[in-house]
């Protein structure tokens, strides 16, 4: 049995899959399997895995038939795990050296559920440390004081899946799936999902997962509907959280995340082409109607001026400035 499955969703990558999979080479050790799951790509990226897997001890590579999405990818790859944890990595970011040791051993050291790491965001040649924003540091914690307060950014806030390690049992009888009906925020939700769900957690003081921002044929940067499946994400969310036996805890900030997710889709609807952008319009009105309405008018008394009033002439029906 390995120690650790790392599951490595990729879908016409080609530019950057070379990168990706020689960080993983840099990175394997006997008790590490990587799980790579080609999503039906139309480019040379299945050429790049086939010449790459040759190299790579541990290594299965799993091909959808068409293409599915990011979250049935790591589905497929965490079905597929036999690791005691498991992480992610997207298809065009990468791991510096000896992180996956570091990472395993940390969270052997904690004992705990879960750890979340720090990142380094690049933007072409620009590098930018970001850390989680946890209290508290290589110390275990429960999850559910990572998600409040609600005028705070919170580890809910810090959505990169890849930035972290899990232990199997959380993946144990069809938990902790990645929604397959979302084509992004997909990420959001299953985070604060597993804030809910798990009973301790870490934050790391590693930081040796590369992000790469502003790939052009990433899902946030592209202008359309897909990106509007925030709204059926964070619908999920609600419900999760008014069934949740501290949901008086956790709807203000699950309604203000919401909230400030509607103002800043609103805020660059121009960019979207015109489908997109009215749809938006109707399906934010729509959704702030459905929020509680105690919860939701103290969240508009309570952030900034701009966003209560763009948010109220929303929920009013009105359109909006």
């Amino acid at each position: 049995m390995p120690k650790l499955s790392v599951v490595v969703p990729m879908h016409n990558v080609e530019a950057f899959a070379e990168s990706t999979l020689r960080s993983l080479a840099i990175n394997a050790e006997a008790d590490v399997e990587f799980l790579v799951v080609d999503d039906c790509s139309t480019d040379s990226t299945p050429w790049v895995i086939d010449r790459w897997t040759e190299k790579l001890p541990n290594t299965r590579v799993i091909r959808h038939e068409k293409n599915m999405g990011i979250a049935q990818a790591r589905n497929s790859g965490i079905d597929a795990a036999g690791g005691e944890f498991l992480t992610f990595l997207d298809g065009d970011d990468w791991y510096g050296p000896g992180h996956l040791a570091e990472l395993v051993r940390a969270i052997e050291e904690l004992g705990c559920d879960f750890a979340r790491t720090g990142h380094v965001q690049s933007t072409g040649t620009e590098r930018v440390l970001r850390r989680p924003p946890a209290r508290l540091s290589n110390t275990v914690m429960n999850p559910r004081d990572g998600i409040a307060p609600v005028d705070m950014e919170t580890m809910v806030d810090y959505p990169f899946v890849w930035a972290g390690i899990y232990r199997r049992h959380l993946f144990d009888d069809g938990g902790m799936r990645f929604a397959t009906g979302l084509r992004t925020a997909e990420d959001r939700l299953w985070i604060w999902r597993l804030h809910l769900k798990a009973r301790t957690y870490a934050s790391l003081g590693l930081h040796g997962v590369f992000y790469r921002r502003g790939v052009a044929t990433s899902l946030t940067q592209i202008k359309d509907s897909r990106q509007l499946d925030f709204i059926p994400a964070y619908d999920a969310l609600l419900q999760d959280v008014q069934r949740d036996e501290e949901a008086e805890r956790f709807l203000p900030k699950a309604v203000r995340t919401y909230c400030a997710m509607i103002a800043f889709h609103m805020g660059k609807a121009n960019e979207y082409d015109s489908s997109a952008a009215q749809r938006l319009r109707r399906e934010a009105s729509a959704a702030l109607q459905r929020m509680p309405e105690r919860v939701l008018d103290d969240t508009l008394k309570n952030i900034d001026r701009t966003r209560s009033r763009l948010l109220s002439r929303l929920r009013d029906g009105r359109k909006a400035a």
